[in-house]
């Protein structure tokens, strides 16, 4: 198991997507952040909801999770945002260097 975790997210516009982005990647709480169109398909306040969403995966540190957590839920849009994070297993050591040495915190 490596200290690197990929953090996840969803938001409604490819804006808010490239504006958490980019504010968490300067605030080297990632690094690296990655955008993807997708459909969502939820269960929300009694209904099924159905719509486009903008999926944000982020790399970054096991020691640094709790402030990228705070930041995340600080600017995110949404009332109730998934946040979630997952270990790497095993991952490519110089990619892990590469990402402990960007995620040094604001």
């Amino acid at each position: 198991m490596t200290d690197i975790l990929a953090v996840y997210t969803t938001v409604g516009s490819l804006d808010e997507a490239r504006t958490m982005a980019r504010t968490l990647v300067e605030r080297k709480l990632v690094a690296c952040a990655q955008i993807s169109a997708i459909e969502s398909l939820y269960r929300w306040e009694g209904a099924v909801q159905q719509s486009p969403e903008w999926r944000l995966l982020f790399k970054t540190t096991a020691d640094l999770y709790p402030q990228l957590e705070s930041a995340i839920l600080a600017c995110h849009p949404y009332e109730l945002p998934a946040v979630c994070a997952v270990a790497y297993d095993r991952c490519h050591e110089p990619f892990s260097d590469w990402v402990r040495s960007e995620c040094t915190g604001p």
